[in-house]
């Protein structure tokens, strides 16, 4: 223990910004009696480090440059060498024993460990409570998951003695120099939200940096709902700037309360970047975000914000260097708007103002990287072998005009696998083929090998298409997902599939490219008495689009294009926008 260290003050509230400025109390004890090993070596230095180089009155949490080699020696549980824990255990292959995993269990901060969990699933907050209280009259020490459990759960609550007593915790898991966490931190920002202090939120954000920890979405989320909650513009964009310097990408909520509250401020010029954003990340708004918009378009701001005259080809080369659809020169026209709620025809002509929507290009590299990106995910979660041969197998017999989902297809409105139906599809694709070529029909080898499969008529329609080169049996253990999927991205062909894409599975591919590419591929089918019919990708991207005229067309989630017309919010000048060429 470095010497001189001695016990100061207890940590004030008076002050909501400086909640977190602690000055703690050090025990004196031997250094070398913790020095027989390297890890708690370098845990005693990384604890000393974090916690006792003097704070500063204006921070939360000192802003302090931890080296990230010995954040890295830290396990989860890691705490301070004074109380000695599981944590101080040698890392040798002995602790992965059946042995020592089940006394680890069974020990009293197993066991809590083991409580905490089921309270955590169960959201019982007071049973949590008297756990913590138990658990400190008796010794136990606290590991950092056993305080991040109960964090939460104090975070989850309504308020009262949930926020009281969470902040109690924090300040306790402080003095007891466990390490935080991005969870530590993101369950504190939201206490500091519930107690309507976003500031202290956005501050213990910048802390969470100043520890090395990368923030997430939901670690900005409780100071910029706070911000827009209480209209503070200025403080709102604050947080945005963070989340966009450090790699957050904010998603609808995030972007729809900023739109919010730049329109309660008559913000024109934020209001037009969110709603290019907007464009960019969500492309479909939800209703709640939909009627946001409308209030913009209605106030008396936005009716006298435009200009009247713009310059014709610098909005036109805007729309070509965008790749269409938009133009990004700023709010165009003036006068009052014509809001209306409206579709779109089959080729994307307004119903309303008579506008007719573009299809937005895709970047040919764009599909090559997406195309990269996807074989790296399927590696990674498939048989690297198996999907290697399939990539070979496809080089070989590819390129095809369209893939076929077999397992989807032959679902749809069926209780059982239907090949007839599946046939049908496969028979219409060809048809409408220039090269009266077959698509390739994924299906798993439990589809070809059993069960309706061995129908005589089935069995030749199989041997059929194989001998075609048109079908590909998924093996035994895969996902068939990744294989159609990546047959109709490396062919740039039609998809055929009823399958919404938005599992697990798609979420991994974290891309904006993904809706737009599978706007443009997706291929859907309806069953009716009529028969099987196809739904061709529209020509035009449903996505928000601002016209060279200075109109906006914004779908809306309302409507999905196959079963109800998608509605859509168009806003067009009351009078004449058209512009003199400049």
């Amino acid at each position: 223990m470095l010497p001189g260290r001695s016990l100061v003050a207890v940590p004030s509230l008076a002050r909501p910004s400086s909640l977190f400025s602690f000055f703690f109390f050090f025990t004196k004890f031997p250094l070398a009696a913790h020095c027989n090993t390297r890890r708690p070596l370098l845990r005693y230095q990384a604890s000393t480090c974090l916690f006792t180089k003097p704070i500063p009155s204006n921070e939360c949490f000192p802003c302090l440059s931890v080296n990230k080699m010995r954040l890295s020696t830290l396990p989860a549980t890691a705490t301070s060498p004074i109380h000695g824990s599981s944590a101080s255990l040698p890392a040798d292959t002995a602790l992965f024993s059946r042995a020592k995993r089940k006394a680890r269990r069974e020990s009293p901060e197993g066991v809590l460990r083991h409580k905490l969990d089921m309270c955590s699933k169960c959201g019982d907050l007071v049973e949590a409570l008297r756990l913590y209280d138990e658990a400190r009259g008796n010794g136990v020490p606290l590991s950092q998951h056993h305080y991040n459990v109960l964090l939460y759960l104090c975070a989850s609550s309504d308020g009262g003695l949930g926020l009281e007593k969470g902040f109690e915790i924090f300040r306790q898991m402080v003095t007891d120099n466990i390490v935080p966490n991005e969870a530590t931190f993101t369950s504190a920002a939201r206490m500091a939200a519930a107690k309507e202090d976003p500031e202290m939120a956005f501050d213990l954000v910048r802390q969470m940096k100043g520890f090395g920890i990368a923030p997430k979405l939901r670690s900005y989320g409780p100071a910029l709902f706070g911000f827009c909650e209480k209209g503070m513009a200025d403080r709102a964009y604050a947080v945005d700037a963070d989340m966009v310097a450090s790699g957050v990408v904010a998603e609808e909520a995030e972007l729809s309360a900023i739109l919010k509250v730049s329109v309660d401020a008559r913000r024109a010029d934020e209001v037009y970047e969110i709603m290019h954003r907007l464009r960019a990340t969500v492309r479909q708004v939800s209703e709640s975000t939909a009627g946001i918009v409308e209030d913009w378009f209605k106030c008396e701001d936005a009716a006298k914000l435009g200009e009247e005259a713009w310059d014709v080809s610098k909005v036109r080369e805007g729309i070509v260097r965008g790749g269409g659809g938009w133009h990004g020169q700023g709010w165009l026209g003036s006068g009052d708007w014509r809001l209306t709620r409206t579709h779109m025809d089959e080729t994307g002509v307004c119903g309303s103002c008579g506008d007719r929507l573009v299809c937005i290009d895709i970047e040919p590299k764009e599909t090559q990287d997406f195309a990269s990106s996807l074989t790296n995910l399927a590696c990674q979660r498939e048989v690297r072998a198996d999907f290697v041969r399939f990539q070979e197998w496809l080089q070989q017999h590819g390129p095809f005009e369209a893939v076929v989902d077999g397992a989807n297809v032959s679902l749809i409105n069926q209780r059982s696998f239907s090949f007839f139906q599946l046939n049908t599809v496969v028979k219409q694709l060809r048809q409408m083929s220039p090269s009266n070529r077959l698509p390739l029909i994924i299906l798993h080898k439990n589809r070809v090998t059993g069960g309706p499969a061995q129908h005589p008529n089935n069995k030749k329609l199989l041997e059929s298409w194989k001998k075609s080169g048109a079908l590909y049996a998924t093996p035994s253990g895969s996902n068939d997902d990744w294989y159609w999927l990546y047959a109709a991205v490396s062919c740039k062909c039609l998809l055929v599939t009823n399958d919404e894409m938005r599992d697990h599975l798609f979420q991994l591919l974290g891309t904006s490219f993904f809706p737009r590419w599978k706007e443009k591929h997706q291929v859907r089918l309806s069953i009716s008495q009529r028969g099987a019919a196809l739904h061709m990708p529209p020509p035009y991207s449903i996505v928000i689009q601002e016209s060279e005229k200075g109109s906006w067309h914004v779908p809306t989630t309302t409507g999905d294009d196959l079963e109800s017309p998608r509605q859509w919010l168009c806003a067009t000048r009351a009078k004449d926008t058209s512009s003199p060429h400049l």
